[in-house]
């Protein structure tokens, strides 16, 4: 009878030992997969922000280019042509240029009668 009681203890301890060495091995198992997967898992990640970065500056960088290119349109033109001319002094054929000057001071002698006082 003692003997069959001694091989019980050997069978459950050894069950034991097996169930602990099984789950330390899912334990590991389970940590080197995670190891594994955690660099491609994080690059993905890194790269699909980098994306959405990328897709944002495209869609702004497309933007100004119309409005640069609406700009460009708009600025060879004759009318845009004629009004920078203006804007540097140039007159038309047939005009008469007039230079005014003193405009300021003129401002300041007469800024009450400006107003409205008298």
């Amino acid at each position: 009878m003692k003997g069959a009681g001694r091989t019980r203890r050997k069978t459950s301890r050894s069950a034991a030992r097996s169930r602990r060495l099984r789950a330390v091995f899912f334990v590991v198992v389970l940590g080197a997969a995670a190891y594994l997967y955690y660099q491609p898992l994080s690059s993905y990640v890194e790269r699909r922000n980098e994306l959405v970065e990328t897709r944002a500056e495209v869609e702004t960088l497309r933007a100004a280019k119309l409005r640069m290119e609406q700009r460009l349109a708009f600025s060879t033109s004759e009318e845009a042509t004629r009004r920078e001319a203006r804007r540097m002094g140039y007159i038309s054929p047939g005009e008469q240029l007039f230079i005014v000057k003193g405009i300021p001071d003129w401002r300041r002698a007469h800024a009450r009668t400006l107003r409205g006082d008298g």
